[in-house]
């Protein structure tokens, strides 16, 4: 039996993480394509859901007054939420939804996403925190409604999170495959091998690139059209590793196995070849420090 662990694991470097690594269920893997949506629903209806869930009630209260403001939307309220029990069965229809197409139906995607939520709950707490961390650090988000149903950086993230599960389980070509949709979809490019925090905010998303071996921390900010990527002069571990509470600038390029220090800024249109140390802030083409803080702490950063 493959080794699992009960909790994300944290080594001292500060920037590796990794997610439990519990198999789905026997019924859910060779016979994903039978799944339904209804059969996806239902598992969540019956599972001990935290029915205090603020997110959750927080969602459905939108929806419902959205739907009361403009009746014109009220289906599409009612299938995207108001018909679910649980935030992690809206996740899984809603992905599937955007990113069925290309010969990938559908209730199978419903179906892939919805027993991967219900195996792994960590992973589901990761979807609330970068919920959350939208909702806090971008003043253009109006609710949690509007970034779960409508941005495309929060739904490309989630995304990943499934493609990186089935990557460290072997199922490589399933993981590659929700990688390319999700790129088609989204114009998101995210390794499944790569290794992401929690608490992230992709803002506006487009153009984002983030490579196979590289490591963002938790609470990081990313702005659109910003890659984290090699140089092309070196294999294996060849990308960069962003630490805590790094905000990091539209357009900016991270390249090569460098290392961006917690608290640290990246600005927009920078290239970065070099270890940006913690707190400080790079800026220029090639980047250079111009100044940081002395502060231990790590505060939000408002986009």
């Amino acid at each position: 039996m493959p080794a699992c662990v009960a909790e994300p694991r944290r080594p001292e470097s500060g920037n590796d993480y990794s997610y439990p690594c519990k198999i789905l269920p026997d019924f859910f893997r060779p016979k994903i394509c039978r799944i339904s949506a209804k059969t996806v629903r239902r598992l969540f209806d019956s599972s001990e859901n935290d029915k205090d869930d603020y997110l959750w009630e927080k969602m459905q209260e939108e929806a419902k007054s959205n739907s009361s403001q403009e009746p014109l939307l009220a289906h599409y309220y009612q299938m995207s939420i108001l018909s679910h029990d649980s935030l992690e069965s809206a996740l899984a229809s809603h992905l599937s939804a955007k990113l069925s197409g290309s010969g990938l139906r559908g209730e199978a995607l419903c179906g892939l996403f919805g027993g991967v939520f219900l195996e792994d709950k960590e992973m589901v707490e990761c979807v609330k925190d970068d919920l959350r961390a939208v909702k806090e650090r971008d003043p253009a988000c109006i609710g949690y409604l509007h970034c779960f149903l409508h941005f495309k950086g929060f739904m490309a993230c989630q995304a990943y999170r499934v493609a990186h599960k089935l990557w460290s389980q072997g199922r490589r070509n399933l993981a590659v495959i929700i990688q390319s949709r999700v790129s088609e979809v989204f114009a998101v490019d995210i390794h499944p091998a790569a290794r992401i925090g929690r608490g992230i905010l992709i803002d506006h998303a487009t153009g984002v690139v983030i490579g196979e071996t590289a490591v963002v921390g938790n609470n990081v900010s990313i702005l659109h059209n910003v890659t984290l990527g090699g140089t092309s002069k070196a294999s294996g571990d060849r990308h960069p590793k962003i630490g805590d509470w790094v905000l990091i600038g539209a357009g900016a390029c991270v390249l090569g196995n460098i290392r961006v220090g917690n608290g640290a800024k990246i600005g927009a249109g920078s290239i970065v070849l070099k270890d940006v140390p913690p707190r400080m802030t790079a800026v220029g083409n090639p980047a250079r420090l111009v100044g940081g803080t002395i502060s231990d702490q790590c505060p939000g950063h408002v986009i």
